[in-house]
């Protein structure tokens, strides 16, 4: 049901679009494009968090570039895109997620955040500056860190992309 709703909402946001004579094109990965905007550009994250991981600069700005070139319509430049990121990984740490009565932890949680600017050359309006965006995933105490992290990254990388997506092409 939900799925019929959400495509009868689109429906109407796109005639309702056609009829004020502005045109966007929608997508089924849940964002939508100017048809004016053609190119994107995605430069690199540095980490510049008290705590670094070495690949997780790396592992991000290609997670982004690969989410624009497979979801959207918009060829890859290297710089000034109509659709343009740039930012910064602020925060990886670790923290206690859950404490066992004893007041042993039982789950430890790895959060990540990042600061973006997001520059949309077609329609200003609805860029952004400095947004933060933040996620995490918990893994059980008894494992380190450093043997966990690389899966946890690509978790918590998958949903910061999507998060900075959603809100960089999904406003409608």
């Amino acid at each position: 049901m939900k799925r019929f709703t959400k495509y009868i909402a689109l429906a109407i946001m796109c005639a309702a679009s056609a009829a004020c004579g502005y045109k966007v094109s929608y997508n089924f990965s849940g964002g939508s494009i100017p048809p004016d905007a053609k190119t994107f550009s995605v430069a690199y994250f540095p980490n510049n968090a008290p705590m670094v991981a070495p690949t997780l600069s790396t592992t991000l700005t290609e997670a982004l570039r690969d989410k624009f070139s497979r979801q959207t319509r918009l060829q890859q430049v290297d710089e000034a895109g109509d659709f343009a990121f740039e930012g910064e990984i602020t925060n990886y740490s670790s923290t206690t997620a859950s404490v066992s009565s004893g007041d042993y932890a039982l789950q430890n949680r790895l959060t990540i955040t990042v600061r973006v600017t997001f520059t949309n050359a077609i329609d200003q309006t609805l860029s952004f500056n400095n947004k933060s965006f933040s996620a995490y995933s918990d893994y059980d105490s008894t494992q380190l860190l450093i043997d966990v992290q690389d899966q946890l990254i690509e978790e918590i990388v998958d949903q910061l992309v999507n998060d900075i997506y959603m809100a960089a092409a999904g406003n409608w």
